[in-house]
């Protein structure tokens, strides 16, 4: 026999249990379950999901992942985002009812991640504080604001003749080895200490060379404020596909928080090709070049996100520097047009000036800005003048000159401006120069103090007045910093201190010839 307490214990429990089973409602959880009925290079076509959104996840065995693409009545075509080697048909697909996002926030500042949001260092886990889907409408109209405050790359060939804004979308094209890169890296290097963090994209490229730009940019300490998001050449072609718009919604977060940001896409023609190569997987009709009839569009709501926010906003901006390879010098090919209507300006690289050593070998009569000088401060703008017009006439006047012309004295001192004008601009890599440095050797330029330095001496000319602008006054430092326009007292002090430095190299009067 059972003690007494030990039944009451009984039924109280057997009560309890009559009462949670009362209380239960059964909670249905449903499930859309496909089937996987062909797979092909980074593409597969599912059967048996009917309610599945266009650019939806999917999920597929072993954590592997896809987008939706084509939604038919009977199937659907996925674009797959994994190793899908391991997939089989037959297999389980699942419906995730979200879109494709990727990490955001502070912890990916030094990080090297895919378009996944998975770390490619050995760092650890990517640390985040949100998630962003990958595609985003673009800023309206109205949260815009002018581009008006420059974005020094440090190149004084660009930061003169072809100067970029925060807020600006500026196209890099050339043909293969011109130095499209090096001019994006070396960008990004002069970044430092100037309150812009920086996103390099590279879509698609050999891992050897990712390496050496990762590299690069440690050694010179631009990981402290460069994320880099990385799709290589052997990744599926979704993968590559996604690439720049993860990186753009990286960056975004960073602007609506109030930074400015800027953000380099290595290259747009691998972009183009693996959303050419996904369409034709899909079975979608071909067009020009083979590239499906919406090719203009992907570039074009990728571009129309960068933009400078209005102060309501946070006033934080996004630059790009898209870069796109050139075929045989041919900028009217198809995507290299696409690009450059989208854009508001391009920089054009010619294997010509690369052949003769001219770096950045950066085609001046081919380049354009759409922004301008408004994007220039005020005392860069006042030195610059007219830098441009007498260069073209140089270049003009030069191609005249190969012939043995006989030239008048007026001509041959244009020539040789141009010359010393042609050496100012040529600048090594990783060799950036700050504002004062620029703007004393514009000013140099300007008044004629290189034009009688003889060309083997130039370089050291150049290195010697770069390394005296300690000794200009701090009142005109200020100047340059606060966006004042130089008066004329200004001016006459920074040619006289670098009139005195370049005295040494001018050359000595022949006497004998005088006499």
């Amino acid at each position: 026999m059972l003690p007494d307490s030990l039944h009451s214990i009984i039924d109280k429990t057997f009560a309890d249990m009559k009462q949670s089973r009362e209380r239960l409602t059964p909670q249905l959880k449903f499930r859309e379950v496909g089937v996987l009925a062909n797979i092909a290079t980074g593409i597969a076509t599912i059967t048996g999901l009917p309610n599945v959104g266009f650019e939806e996840l999917v999920k597929f065995p072993g954590e592997i992942y896809g987008i939706a693409f084509n939604v038919d009545e009977e199937e659907v075509g996925v674009v797959l985002l994994g190793n899908y080697w391991q997939l089989q048909t037959g297999s389980e697909v699942l419906r995730t009812g979200r879109v494709m996002d990727v990490p955001v926030g502070d912890g990916l500042i030094g990080r090297v991640i895919n378009p996944l949001g998975a770390a490619l260092d050995d760092k650890g886990p990517v640390v985040f504080s949100k998630r962003l889907p990958i595609e985003r409408p673009a800023p309206s109209i109205m949260d815009r604001s002018s581009v008006t405050v420059p974005l020094e790359t440090g190149i004084m060939a660009i930061d003169a003749l072809i100067p970029i804004g925060r807020g600006q979308r500026e196209l890099i094209l050339g043909d293969r080895q011109t130095g499209k890169t090096a001019i994006a890296i070396d960008t990004i290097l002069n970044q430092k200490g100037k309150d812009v963090l920086c996103v390099y994209c590279a879509i698609g490229q050999r891992a050897s060379s990712v390496a050496k730009v990762i590299a690069r940019l440690r050694e010179h300490g631009a990981m402290e404020y460069t994320i880099v998001v990385v799709s290589e050449g052997n990744d599926p072609p979704g993968l590559t596909y996604i690439a720049p718009y993860a990186a753009t919604s990286i960056a975004e977060h960073f602007m609506e928080e109030g930074h400015n940001v800027l953000i380099v896409y290595d290259d747009l023609t691998h972009h183009a090709r693996a959303y050419r190569e996904i369409s034709l997987l899909l079975r979608r009709p071909p067009g020009r070049e083979a590239f499906p009839g919406d090719i203009f569009y992907i570039h074009s709501r990728l571009l129309e996100r960068v933009t400078h926010l209005c102060k309501e906003k946070g006033g934080g901006s996004l630059t790009a520097l898209p870069i796109i390879e050139t075929e045989a010098q041919d900028i009217s090919a198809y995507i290299p047009t696409n690009l450059i209507s989208i854009t508001d300006g391009q920089i054009y690289l010619s294997p010509t000036l690369f052949e003769l050593g001219i770096l950045p070998a950066i085609d001046v009569g081919k380049s354009v800005s759409r922004v301008g000088s408004k994007a220039q401060l005020a005392s860069y703008r006042a030195v610059t003048g007219d830098l441009k017009l007498a260069y073209a006439q140089f270049l003009e006047l030069e191609t005249f000159a190969r012939f043995g012309t006989r030239l008048d004295a007026h001509t041959s001192k244009i020539i040789a401006h141009g010359k010393r004008i042609r050496s100012c601009l040529v600048q090594g890599e990783s060799e950036p120069l700050c504002v004062t440095e620029q703007i004393t050797m514009l000013l140099a330029l300007g008044e004629g103090l290189f034009d009688n330095i003889p060309d083997d001496k130039m370089d050291d000319a150049q290195h010697i007045l770069c390394a005296t602008v300690t000794e200009i006054p701090a009142a005109i430092l200020q100047r340059f910093s606060s966006n004042e326009t130089l008066n004329d007292a200004d001016r006459s002090v920074m040619v006289q201190i670098a009139g005195n430095v370049l005295a040494p190299f001018q050359p000595v009067p022949d006497t004998k010839k005088t006499q």
